[in-house]
């Protein structure tokens, strides 16, 4: 099962995004990350969320995507644990109708994330 930790949940994916996933994708919300959060509390968040997601059985990877400081302190005690975590690509296509740019993002693939 793919958990998906961000803010764009499953039921608006594309058919090609979910295939890619295995078919098989549970939601979990992104927290919302106050800006003025220091970083003793995106910790404290990281290691509340590692925890939920350890307790999941059947879990092949994380999607995971959001605010920058959370997903790499989040990712980094994922991947310690052994924990696949990938990003979603897209293909962004920029029309321009009546003078606004309207940009439509197509998923092209999961990538993983590095070590």
């Amino acid at each position: 099962m793919l958990l998906n930790l961000t803010n764009h949940p499953s039921d608006t994916w594309s058919p090609e995004q979910i295939a890619a996933a295995g078919g098989d994708v549970m939601d979990m919300p992104f927290p919302s990350v106050p800006p003025e959060a220091d970083e003793a509390y995106i910790d404290m968040l990281a290691n509340e969320y590692l925890e939920r997601i350890l307790s999941l059985e059947n879990l092949s990877a994380v999607h995971i995507m959001g605010e920058f400081n959370f997903c790499y302190a989040l990712i980094s005690r994922l991947k310690a644990q052994g924990v696949r975590c990938v990003a979603s690509t897209t293909l962004r296509e920029t029309v321009e109708e009546t003078g606004v740019k309207i940009s439509k993002f197509k998923f092209v693939r999961f990538r993983e994330y590095g070590n």
